[in-house]
């Protein structure tokens, strides 16, 4: 197993701002946001746990013990009564102790409007992001120029302090954070005026995202390390964007589908005709064939919207309605009563069509019955 020492690339007397200097080093440099290769991911996994032991002096103390032996050998070690009663109410399981100033930050969100357009074929967008990040001045130490932290001295350097007191089974001994450094462990004297000892600033940051085409309202993109910086110039989290397309003005989307409602006249409808329609790739002409009926379509295949995963694009479905007008000169009137009766048609004559449950279906739901 790796010396924690070697790891760091620090010397075993080495203080805490020194340890802490070599692992935010290291981790920039083997963070999987910037080099993703598999072996650098495991060396930053090994460089993490090795500071998670080092920056904690109690851990810190045990590993030293148990590197020499010291935990096979009462009379050599700095075992006291404090650590005895925390081997029996749960100190020895690493979870108490000093915590350290240095932690991950948290993830952020952010919404951002796009259009259909915008939507079915991607765009690169820059955005405008508040968070926290690291504190330029003191570059996450917390601490002013020229000044480190000083071990506390109501907890000497544990994090936590210990109360003896009587209960119907003895004496217990209960442990909670030190209310002098906040369980730090650590107290620093004189803390940096630009972040107040916290290591991190809110800062207004221009970012460019690349949004790819086929995204739908409710899609997030995950941009890793763009979050908050964590306390003490911890390591950034993720930043997520949220995708919501605004509505368009005559499409409306179904998924990688499109549809557009037109209106033709009658007399268009039963001649036939051609319409020239806006889509998201410009005017396109649309064929409507003579004897159009009143709720047909026409499909235009890959007018769409691309599919997000898979390229190509979906539907544009046009949905055809017959406009019939409401008010007739007499001379229309004639004329509509004279192509009647060529037809052969009667006045208040009407033509009942079979049809199967799927349309009788659509027919209820149209009119809520």
């Amino acid at each position: 197993m790796a010396d924690h020492y070697s790891l760091l690339g620090v010397e075993r007397d080495a203080d805490q701002d020194q340890i802490k200097r070599a692992y935010r080093k290291l981790a920039r440099e083997l963070h999987p946001d910037v080099n993703p290769d598999p072996e650098v991911q495991d060396r930053f996994k090994e460089i993490t746990a090795a500071y998670e032991v080092l920056s904690d002096p109690k851990k810190r103390r045990q590993y030293d013990l148990g590197d020499s032996g010291g935990f096979n050998n009462f009379g050599n070690s700095n075992f006291g009564f404090g650590d005895i009663m925390d081997a029996f109410f749960g100190g020895g399981g690493g979870n108490r102790g000093p915590r350290p100033r240095m932690r991950e930050g948290q993830d952020a969100l952010i919404r951002v409007q796009v259009t259909l357009h915008e939507a079915c074929f991607g765009i690169e967008k820059e955005l405008s992001v508040e968070s926290a990040v690291l504190c330029s001045v003191c570059e996450g130490s917390g601490c002013a120029e020229g000044v480190r932290p000083t071990t506390c001295e109501i907890c000497h350097g544990r994090g936590e302090t210990q109360q003896v007191t009587r209960s119907f089974i003895g004496q217990v001994m209960t442990s909670r954070p030190c209310a002098h450094c906040q369980g730090f462990g650590t107290v620093i004297s004189k803390p940096c005026r630009e972040c107040s000892g916290d290591g991190r600033v809110r800062a207004r940051q221009t970012i460019q995202v690349k949004i790819p085409a086929g995204v739908d309202t409710g899609n997030r993109i995950q941009m890793g390390g763009r979050g908050e910086v964590g306390p003490g110039g911890g390591p950034a989290g993720d930043l997520y964007v949220e995708i919501v397309q605004t509505p368009h003005e005559f499409l409306v989307r179904e998924g990688s589908t499109l549809h557009l409602a037109v209106s033709i006249t009658m007399a268009a409808a039963a001649l036939g005709t051609t319409l020239t329609v806006e889509t998201l790739d410009g005017p396109l002409p649309v064929n409507i064939k003579a004897g159009t009926q009143s709720g047909a379509k026409v499909t235009l295949r890959g007018k769409g919207v691309t599919h997000l995963r898979g390229g190509g694009r979906g539907e544009l479905i046009v949905h055809v309605e017959v406009h019939t007008p409401t008010k007739l000169t007499k001379e229309e009137e004639a004329l509509l009563k004279k192509f009647a009766k060529l037809r052969g048609e009667k006045e208040g004559e009407s033509q009942v069509q079979r049809h199967d449950e799927g349309f009788l279906s659509k027919f209820r739901d149209a009119f809520g019955r």
